[in-house]
């Protein structure tokens, strides 16, 4: 028994001297190659063992016959092992340059795609999960692309819009500073219309700027949409009377919602005042509000004749206005964008489709948790 004991320790002295180096020379390689690491944890192993017997071997004397065969036994297993440790190096070496190649495609605006042939469990996965993210930055290009568009297109009908007004007020100025206006007060109420519908422009792109800065600052109090719809009604009204519009809200359910009051107010306004304007006169306007499951939808029903396909998701873009919104009622696009902006601050969604001779517009808000 006790020549057991000292074999164990005289076995673990010696590889445990190997380990110490073998230790250091890992350390000393950290920033190379891993087939060089992998040649040397196998030459670590090898060594160690090697060591171990040599100092067993010296502890209990045995012959040279008997020191060379354990000797020469111990190298030809070195030898297998460092080959089969640089080979599997080699394999993992080229695994990883192909997986870095692949990876700086995407890095360039391409796509990733993982090179083919079997790779280790941590590389496939290493592959999945840069195959996600390019996914990912792909989809970003995209919207940023897309983001960009609509910002020039912004720009360039704000311009225009922006074009005609000033240019009517400085002429109505001039006419009425030389005093060649035929009449005066219709001059004045024409410009006193204009400046409201610049003011109107300008709040519009401020409201824009905080919700696609984050900056929209909610007050959510708790509110029956039955009371929603009717101060938007209300604010509707005299547009809707003007233009021979009927506006209908004879389905509304008092549902709670936990809602900012005066910000979910302007988006029903702007969802009327779109379709009070876009239906024609003797048309008639419908507001509706009912919970299902969970949610309360809001939905506005018009008669404008339907949105072109192709047009339907671009609706709630900014500056969009459609093919034919080229007159100045039309606004600057920014009406149903603030729509989609604030809906989506208070966790909802909103949406558009074609109906019988018209869109509906729909806001799909959470319904506030009873006690």
């Amino acid at each position: 028994m006790r020549d057991v004991f000292l074999m164990a320790v005289f076995a673990f002295l010696g590889a445990a001297a190997a380990g110490l180096l073998g230790a250091l020379a890992l350390r000393l390689v950290r920033g190379r190659s891993v087939a060089v690491s992998l040649a040397v944890v196998a030459a670590v192993a090898v060594t160690a063992m090697l060591t171990g017997t040599l100092a067993v071997a010296w502890a209990m004397f045995l012959s040279p016959h008997d020191l060379t065969v354990v000797t020469t036994v111990c190298a030809m297993a070195a030898v297998v092992s460092l080959a089969t440790a640089l080979l599997l190096g080699r394999w993992v070496v080229a695994r990883s340059n192909a997986l870095a190649l692949a990876a700086r495609s995407f890095g360039d605006g391409g796509s990733f795609a993982a090179p083919d042939g079997q790779a280790t469990a941590e590389l496939a996965a290493l592959g999945r999960e840069l195959a996600a993210t390019s996914a990912k930055l792909a989809a970003s290009r995209e919207r940023e692309r897309a983001l960009e568009s609509s910002r020039r297109e912004l720009v360039a009908w704000i311009s225009h819009d922006l074009r005609t007004p000033l240019a009517g007020l400085r002429a109505m100025s001039e006419a009425l500073e030389d005093g060649v206006a035929p009449d005066p007060d219709r001059y004045l109420r024409r410009i006193r219309t204009e400046v409201e519908r610049l003011n109107t422009m300008v709040g519009d792109l401020f409201e824009l700027s905080r919700i696609h800065a984050g900056a929209l600052s909610l007050a959510p109090t708790r509110i029956s949409v039955y009371d929603l719809v009717g101060d938007a009604l209300a604010g509707v009204d005299p547009l809707a009377r003007e233009l021979g519009v009927q506006l209908i809200g004879d389905r509304v359910d008092p549902v709670p919602v936990e809602v900012d009051g005066k910000e979910m107010t302007r988006v029903l306004g702007n969802l009327l005042v779109n379709a009070v304007r876009r239906t024609p006169a003797d048309g008639t306007v419908a507001v509706s509000a009912e919970r299902q499951a969970d949610t309360v939808v809001l939905s506005v029903t018009d008669g404008c004749g339907g949105i072109p396909e192709e047009d339907l998701p671009r609706v709630f873009d900014t500056g969009w206005r459609g093919s034919d919104a080229r007159t100045p009622p039309a606004g600057a696009g920014l009406g149903l964008a603030i729509v989609r902006g604030i809906v989506e601050a208070h966790d909802g969604q909103a949406a558009v489709r074609n109906v019988d001779g018209g869109c509906r517009f729909e806001v799909r808000l959470p319904a506030a948790v009873t006690s």
